[in-house]
Protein backbone atom coordinates (compact mmCIF):
# COMPACT_ATOMS: atom_id res chain seq x y z
CA UNK A 1 0.00 0.00 0.00
CA UNK A 2 1.14 3.59 -1.11
CA UNK A 3 0.43 6.70 0.73
CA UNK A 4 0.76 10.39 -0.34
CA UNK A 5 0.67 12.73 3.03
CA UNK A 6 -0.56 16.17 2.53
CA UNK A 7 -0.33 18.66 5.48
CA UNK A 8 0.70 21.94 6.16
CA UNK A 9 3.19 22.15 8.39
CA UNK A 10 3.50 25.56 9.35
CA UNK A 11 0.02 25.49 11.44
CA UNK A 12 0.55 24.95 14.54
CA UNK A 13 -2.47 21.99 15.37
CA UNK A 14 -1.39 20.20 12.31
CA UNK A 15 2.38 20.26 13.30
CA UNK A 16 1.42 19.10 16.97
CA UNK A 17 -0.05 15.46 15.67
CA UNK A 18 1.74 14.93 12.59
CA UNK A 19 4.69 13.42 13.19
CA UNK A 20 2.18 10.94 14.63
CA UNK A 21 -0.14 10.41 11.74
CA UNK A 22 3.34 9.61 9.81
CA UNK A 23 4.32 7.15 12.15
CA UNK A 24 0.83 5.40 12.17
CA UNK A 25 0.37 5.85 8.35
CA UNK A 26 4.52 4.43 7.81
CA UNK A 27 3.65 1.03 10.22
CA UNK A 28 0.93 0.37 7.39
CA UNK A 29 2.26 1.79 4.31
CA UNK A 30 4.56 3.14 1.76
CA UNK A 31 4.42 7.02 2.44
CA UNK A 32 6.03 7.84 -0.94
CA UNK A 33 5.45 11.38 -0.58
CA UNK A 34 5.29 14.30 1.37
CA UNK A 35 3.51 17.27 0.11
CA UNK A 36 2.23 20.51 1.55
CA UNK A 37 -1.67 20.65 1.69
CA UNK A 38 -1.59 24.39 -0.25
CA UNK A 39 0.71 23.84 -3.00
CA UNK A 40 0.05 23.04 -6.65
CA UNK A 41 -1.30 19.93 -9.19
CA UNK A 42 0.69 16.44 -8.17
CA UNK A 43 3.30 15.08 -10.60
CA UNK A 44 1.33 12.77 -13.13
CA UNK A 45 4.53 10.12 -12.11
CA UNK A 46 3.44 9.98 -8.72
CA UNK A 47 1.69 7.09 -7.94
CA UNK A 48 -0.41 5.92 -4.57
CA UNK A 49 -3.11 4.28 -3.42
CA UNK A 50 -4.59 6.54 -0.84
CA UNK A 51 -4.32 10.32 0.49
CA UNK A 52 -3.80 10.85 3.47
CA UNK A 53 -4.90 14.58 4.41
CA UNK A 54 -4.23 16.53 7.83
CA UNK A 55 -5.97 19.32 8.75
CA UNK A 56 -9.47 21.03 8.84
CA UNK A 57 -12.37 20.66 6.49
CA UNK A 58 -11.10 22.98 3.84
CA UNK A 59 -7.91 21.11 3.42
CA UNK A 60 -9.21 17.72 2.83
CA UNK A 61 -11.74 19.74 0.01
CA UNK A 62 -9.09 21.03 -1.25
CA UNK A 63 -6.93 17.41 -1.48
CA UNK A 64 -9.85 16.12 -2.98
CA UNK A 65 -10.23 18.46 -5.84
CA UNK A 66 -6.31 17.80 -6.68
CA UNK A 67 -6.81 14.03 -6.77
CA UNK A 68 -10.73 13.52 -7.85
CA UNK A 69 -9.46 12.73 -11.54
CA UNK A 70 -7.78 9.81 -10.08
CA UNK A 71 -10.04 7.96 -7.95
CA UNK A 72 -7.91 8.01 -4.92
CA UNK A 73 -9.73 7.35 -1.54
CA UNK A 74 -8.64 10.35 1.03
CA UNK A 75 -8.17 9.78 4.44
CA UNK A 76 -9.10 12.72 6.59
CA UNK A 77 -7.20 13.55 10.02
CA UNK A 78 -9.11 16.43 11.60
CA UNK A 79 -6.81 19.04 13.29
CA UNK A 80 -8.84 21.80 12.60
CA UNK A 81 -11.51 23.58 14.83
CA UNK A 82 -14.30 21.18 13.72
CA UNK A 83 -13.55 18.60 11.18
CA UNK A 84 -17.01 17.53 10.24
CA UNK A 85 -15.93 15.70 6.44
CA UNK A 86 -12.76 14.57 8.05
CA UNK A 87 -13.78 11.35 10.81
CA UNK A 88 -10.48 10.57 11.99
CA UNK A 89 -8.46 12.12 14.68
CA UNK A 90 -5.16 10.46 15.65
CA UNK A 91 -6.46 8.01 18.15
CA UNK A 92 -9.36 6.88 15.31
CA UNK A 93 -6.97 6.40 12.99
CA UNK A 94 -4.19 4.38 14.79
CA UNK A 95 -7.32 2.14 15.90
CA UNK A 96 -8.25 1.68 12.52
CA UNK A 97 -5.28 1.92 10.58
CA UNK A 98 -5.95 -1.67 9.38
CA UNK A 99 -8.68 -1.39 7.68
CA UNK A 100 -7.91 2.44 6.12
CA UNK A 101 -4.76 1.06 4.52
CA UNK A 102 -6.37 -2.53 4.00
CA UNK A 103 -7.51 -4.01 0.68
CA UNK A 104 -11.49 -3.04 1.54
CA UNK A 105 -12.13 0.05 3.88
CA UNK A 106 -15.12 1.39 4.14
CA UNK A 107 -15.49 4.40 1.76
CA UNK A 108 -17.80 7.05 1.26
CA UNK A 109 -18.86 8.08 -2.01
CA UNK A 110 -19.71 11.79 -2.52
CA UNK A 111 -21.56 13.96 -4.97
CA UNK A 112 -19.29 16.72 -6.62
CA UNK A 113 -20.28 19.63 -8.60
CA UNK A 114 -19.14 20.38 -12.11
CA UNK A 115 -19.33 24.51 -12.39
CA UNK A 116 -18.58 26.68 -15.59
CA UNK A 117 -18.71 30.25 -15.99
CA UNK A 118 -19.90 31.47 -19.91
CA UNK A 119 -19.76 35.45 -21.44
CA UNK A 120 -22.44 36.63 -23.11
CA UNK A 121 -21.15 35.61 -25.92
CA UNK A 122 -20.78 31.85 -25.08
CA UNK A 123 -17.32 31.74 -24.27
CA UNK A 124 -16.04 29.89 -21.36
CA UNK A 125 -13.96 31.74 -19.36
CA UNK A 126 -13.70 29.04 -16.24
CA UNK A 127 -14.67 25.44 -15.48
CA UNK A 128 -13.55 23.86 -12.18
CA UNK A 129 -15.30 21.95 -9.50
CA UNK A 130 -16.98 22.08 -5.89
CA UNK A 131 -17.22 19.93 -2.90
CA UNK A 132 -19.22 21.96 -0.90
CA UNK A 133 -20.53 24.80 -2.65
CA UNK A 134 -20.41 27.58 -5.51
CA UNK A 135 -21.86 30.62 -4.46
CA UNK A 136 -22.29 33.87 -6.55
CA UNK A 137 -22.01 36.87 -4.42
CA UNK A 138 -23.08 40.73 -4.23
CA UNK A 139 -19.14 41.91 -3.45
CA UNK A 140 -18.28 45.39 -3.33
CA UNK A 141 -19.77 48.04 -2.79
CA UNK A 142 -22.60 45.38 -1.49
CA UNK A 143 -25.35 46.52 -3.18
CA UNK A 144 -28.12 44.26 -4.47
CA UNK A 145 -27.22 42.35 -7.44
CA UNK A 146 -30.20 40.45 -9.72
CA UNK A 147 -29.96 36.89 -10.87
CA UNK A 148 -31.78 34.38 -13.16
CA UNK A 149 -32.24 30.69 -12.55
CA UNK A 150 -33.14 28.54 -15.23
CA UNK A 151 -33.21 24.12 -14.54
CA UNK A 152 -32.13 22.30 -17.43
CA UNK A 153 -33.39 25.41 -19.62
CA UNK A 154 -36.70 25.73 -18.02
CA UNK A 155 -36.73 29.07 -16.62
CA UNK A 156 -36.73 29.12 -12.91
CA UNK A 157 -37.11 32.69 -10.64
CA UNK A 158 -35.54 35.78 -10.66
CA UNK A 159 -33.51 36.61 -7.71
CA UNK A 160 -32.51 40.10 -6.04
CA UNK A 161 -30.50 40.73 -2.79
CA UNK A 162 -27.09 39.51 -1.61
CA UNK A 163 -26.80 36.46 -3.77
CA UNK A 164 -27.93 32.37 -4.40
CA UNK A 165 -25.74 29.57 -3.19
CA UNK A 166 -25.58 26.07 -4.85
CA UNK A 167 -24.40 22.94 -2.67
CA UNK A 168 -24.02 19.39 -2.45
CA UNK A 169 -25.22 17.16 0.20
CA UNK A 170 -21.91 16.95 1.27
CA UNK A 171 -22.01 20.81 1.47
CA UNK A 172 -25.51 21.09 2.92
CA UNK A 173 -23.94 22.00 6.67
CA UNK A 174 -21.91 24.65 5.74
CA UNK A 175 -22.02 28.10 4.51
CA UNK A 176 -25.75 26.73 2.78
CA UNK A 177 -27.31 25.80 6.65
CA UNK A 178 -25.90 28.82 7.78
CA UNK A 179 -27.88 31.23 5.24
CA UNK A 180 -31.09 28.80 6.19
CA UNK A 181 -30.66 26.16 3.66
CA UNK A 182 -32.05 22.68 4.60
CA UNK A 183 -30.08 19.74 5.49
CA UNK A 184 -29.52 16.74 3.16
CA UNK A 185 -27.60 13.29 3.62
CA UNK A 186 -24.62 13.06 1.68
CA UNK A 187 -26.13 10.15 -0.12
CA UNK A 188 -29.09 11.64 -1.44
CA UNK A 189 -28.63 12.28 -5.40
CA UNK A 190 -29.67 15.67 -5.49
CA UNK A 191 -28.21 19.81 -5.40
CA UNK A 192 -29.39 22.88 -3.41
CA UNK A 193 -30.82 26.11 -4.00
CA UNK A 194 -30.70 28.75 -1.37
CA UNK A 195 -30.77 32.25 -1.96
CA UNK A 196 -28.87 34.75 0.05
CA UNK A 197 -30.92 37.56 1.76
CA UNK A 198 -33.50 37.70 -0.95
CA UNK A 199 -35.19 40.43 -1.50
CA UNK A 200 -38.55 38.44 -1.15
CA UNK A 201 -40.76 37.23 1.70
CA UNK A 202 -41.50 33.68 -0.38
CA UNK A 203 -38.47 32.63 -1.88
CA UNK A 204 -37.43 29.57 -0.23
CA UNK A 205 -34.99 26.69 -0.71
CA UNK A 206 -35.31 23.56 -2.66
CA UNK A 207 -33.97 21.03 -3.04
CA UNK A 208 -33.39 19.62 -7.01
CA UNK A 209 -32.22 16.29 -8.94
CA UNK A 210 -28.64 15.77 -8.71
CA UNK A 211 -29.29 15.26 -13.15
CA UNK A 212 -30.69 18.75 -13.73
CA UNK A 213 -28.30 21.71 -14.84
CA UNK A 214 -28.45 24.70 -13.05
CA UNK A 215 -28.01 28.13 -14.65
CA UNK A 216 -27.08 31.59 -13.14
CA UNK A 217 -27.38 34.52 -15.29
CA UNK A 218 -26.68 37.57 -14.04
CA UNK A 219 -28.66 40.80 -14.68
CA UNK A 220 -26.91 43.12 -12.60
CA UNK A 221 -23.95 43.22 -10.71
CA UNK A 222 -21.31 45.17 -8.56
CA UNK A 223 -18.04 45.26 -9.50
CA UNK A 224 -16.67 42.85 -7.06
CA UNK A 225 -19.24 40.47 -7.91
CA UNK A 226 -18.13 36.83 -7.58
CA UNK A 227 -18.42 32.83 -7.79
CA UNK A 228 -16.65 31.58 -4.88
CA UNK A 229 -16.28 27.98 -4.74
CA UNK A 230 -15.88 26.04 -1.23
CA UNK A 231 -14.73 29.16 -0.43
CA UNK A 232 -11.13 28.56 -1.59
CA UNK A 233 -11.48 29.60 -5.48
CA UNK A 234 -12.49 32.98 -7.02
CA UNK A 235 -14.17 34.11 -10.34
CA UNK A 236 -14.85 37.49 -11.13
CA UNK A 237 -18.57 38.16 -12.81
CA UNK A 238 -19.97 40.49 -14.37
CA UNK A 239 -23.32 41.28 -16.21
CA UNK A 240 -24.22 38.80 -19.15
CA UNK A 241 -22.21 36.53 -17.62
CA UNK A 242 -23.99 32.63 -17.03
CA UNK A 243 -22.74 30.32 -13.87
CA UNK A 244 -23.49 26.70 -15.09
CA UNK A 245 -23.55 24.17 -12.34
CA UNK A 246 -24.53 20.40 -12.48
CA UNK A 247 -22.96 17.01 -11.72
CA UNK A 248 -19.34 16.15 -12.19
CA UNK A 249 -18.70 12.61 -13.82
CA UNK A 250 -16.53 11.73 -11.05
CA UNK A 251 -17.66 11.08 -7.01
CA UNK A 252 -15.66 12.12 -4.37
CA UNK A 253 -14.14 9.12 -2.55
CA UNK A 254 -13.82 9.32 1.18
CA UNK A 255 -12.38 6.52 3.57
CA UNK A 256 -14.96 6.70 6.55
CA UNK A 257 -14.58 6.21 9.94
CA UNK A 258 -16.93 2.50 10.49
CA UNK A 259 -16.95 3.93 14.26
CA UNK A 260 -18.94 7.22 13.48
CA UNK A 261 -22.48 7.13 11.84
CA UNK A 262 -23.50 10.98 9.55
CA UNK A 263 -25.91 11.05 12.71
CA UNK A 264 -23.49 11.28 15.23
CA UNK A 265 -21.31 13.86 13.30
CA UNK A 266 -24.48 15.73 13.24
CA UNK A 267 -25.38 15.48 17.12
CA UNK A 268 -21.83 16.09 18.44
CA UNK A 269 -20.68 18.65 15.65
CA UNK A 270 -22.96 20.43 14.32
CA UNK A 271 -24.86 19.90 17.94
CA UNK A 272 -28.59 19.06 16.13
CA UNK A 273 -31.49 19.58 17.92
CA UNK A 274 -29.40 20.92 20.57
CA UNK A 275 -31.67 21.90 24.10
CA UNK A 276 -31.79 24.67 25.97
CA UNK A 277 -29.98 24.66 29.39
CA UNK A 278 -32.50 22.70 31.10
CA UNK A 279 -31.56 24.44 35.47
CA UNK A 280 -32.83 20.78 36.55
CA UNK A 281 -30.78 19.12 34.04
CA UNK A 282 -27.47 20.79 34.97
CA UNK A 283 -26.93 21.80 31.90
Amino acid sequence: MRALLCASPDRPATALILDDVRRVVADHAEIVAEVNADSAALSSNLVFDRVVAVGGDGTLIAQVRRVLDRGIPLVGVNSGRLGFLAEFDLSSLEKQAASVFGRNPLIRQRLVMDVMVKRRDGTVVFHGIAINDAVVTSGLPFRMIELQLEFSGAPGPDVAGDGILIASPLGSTAYNVSAGGPIVHPDVEALIVTPICPHSLGFRPIVVPSHLDIAVHVQRANEGTTLVLDGQTNVRLSVGDCVQVGRHQSMARLVGNAEVTYWQQLLSKMRWAAPPSYRDRGV
